[in-house]
């Protein structure tokens, strides 16, 4: 028996889901949703085979939900979203359903998932549509992570720095550090270049942040932003730090 989680904020549409898998009986759906929130805490919490998850919801998003799991489950999209997320699905062959969808084109969804082999494959196939989704405009606003059990938004705008540690990417903001399972360049291709500037292969930090920019030695030098944390700038960064700065 394949488990299954359903989350969507609208009850005709899960209500829709279920009836459509009442035909596909080796599918059980372990849990239904209203958010984001109870996604991600019922996805640890059952490790379901497979989700169907609508984008568009309150709180967080489909996108930003799954950016928190480690290993995300496969994922039928169900949604009447932007077209940002169209060409993320387009681009990276994850299944969709385009709101209202009927029977037929539920089930031949169903029947792919079915058919696909290899969980790595679908990792890497929702790893990249996570990267495309990034380009939303809603996506580059805010940040979302995980601490513990608990979720947060960031405005980008609280961000004062962002640094590789190892595997992750810690985010430096007034209120504390925050650990993501993110790359550097992840950071750079979503965050507006004229407000985040990589300026060492280690960090990337908002502009507004610093106070001033020391020499250090060999053409490197030293951002200090106002928290008093001090960024070495290679000599690449500042380079784009004068194009930015106007200097």
């Amino acid at each position: 028996m394949k488990r299954a989680v359903i989350i969507d904020d609208e009850p005709l549409a899960r209500l829709i889901v279920i009836e459509y898998l009442q035909d596909h009986p080796q599918i059980e759906v372990v849990q239904e949703c209203n958010d984001g929130f109870e996604g991600f805490k019922a996805i640890q919490q059952h490790q379901p085979d497979l989700v169907f998850l609508d984008i568009q919801m309150p709180k967080i998003n489909g996108f930003e939900m799954l950016e928190l799991i480690n290993q995300p489950p496969a994922v039928i999209f169900t949604t009447a979203f932007d077209e940002y997320a169209i060409r993320a699905f387009d681009a990276h062959a994850v299944d969709y359903l385009l709101k209202p969808f009927p029977k037929e084109r539920f089930d031949k969804a169903v029947q792919k998932w079915l058919e696909q082999s290899g969980a790595a494959e679908k990792n890497e196939a929702t790893d990249a549509l996570l990267e495309t989704a990034a380009q939303s405009p809603v996506q580059r606003n805010r940040l979302v992570v995980k601490t513990g059990t608990n979720i947060r938004i960031i405005p980008v705008q609280d961000v004062h720095c962002l640094e590789a540690d190892d595997d992750y990417v810690k985010i430096h903001t007034a209120y504390g550090d925050f650990l993501k399972t993110q790359t550097l360049q992840h950071f750079e291709n979503l965050l507006d270049a004229q407000q985040f500037v990589r300026v060492h292969r280690s960090y990337i930090v908002q502009v507004q942040q610093i106070t001033r920019i020391d020499p250090y030695q060999k053409e490197t030098y030293t951002a200090v932003l106002q928290s008093g944390k001090q960024i070495p700038v290679s000599r690449n960064g500042y380079a784009k730090l004068k194009t930015v700065l106007g200097m």
